[in-house]
């Protein structure tokens, strides 16, 4: 059975994600804009009450990344991936079955879309996004079967390892 909904609406792929920024949401934006030829949506740039970005969208070649500036007293938060899929419900009960929990049934959204929520077992938020009626169409399938592991951890790994330690203990 197909997972993932091939056909995203315009401007999004089945998988997108949402930064939460502590520290500057706009100079975040300019950052990628620099650095990977991004280009935000300004017509969806929204502006909270408080003068903090609460929603930002920036094209990096074919990917979305959303953006918003993280309130004073939020602590530091997971990431938010969305994925269009073809049959949220069974991705719900996968998830479920893999030790996620469900924090959005089902439910009608906007657009022609349905959407649900789990939170995995490492406290990510999943948006899941499914449309209302779709075409079937095969997945392409990767050939990549690559070992990224060895006996010895590279120092791409380490790095990775000591910088996730470093924000925990910042952020907890």
């Amino acid at each position: 059975m197909e997972v993932i909904d091939q056909h995203a609406p315009e401007g999004h792929n089945a998988v997108n994600f949402f930064v939460i920024v502590k520290g500057g949401a706009a100079g975040f934006i300019e950052f990628v804009e620099k650095v990977f030829d991004g280009r935000e949506n300004k017509q969806l740039r929204t502006p909270d009450k408080d003068d903090t970005l609460i929603h930002a969208e920036i094209r990096v070649g074919d990917s979305t990344i959303l953006v918003a500036d993280s309130k004073g007293d939020w602590p530091f938060t997971p990431a938010f991936p969305q994925v269009y899929v073809v049959d949220a419900q069974e991705v719900l009960t996968r998830a479920k079955n893999e030790g996620a929990t469900i924090l959005t049934d089902v439910s009608t959204f906007y657009g022609g879309l349905l959407i649900a929520r789990f939170q995995d077992p490492w406290d990510n938020i999943w948006w899941l996004f499914q449309r209302e009626t779709h075409s079937e169409k095969p997945l392409a399938k990767s050939g990549a079967n690559v070992d990224w592991h060895s006996s010895k951890p590279s120092y791409i790994y380490t790095t990775l390892m000591d910088a996730m330690r470093k924000l925990r203990s910042r952020f907890n």
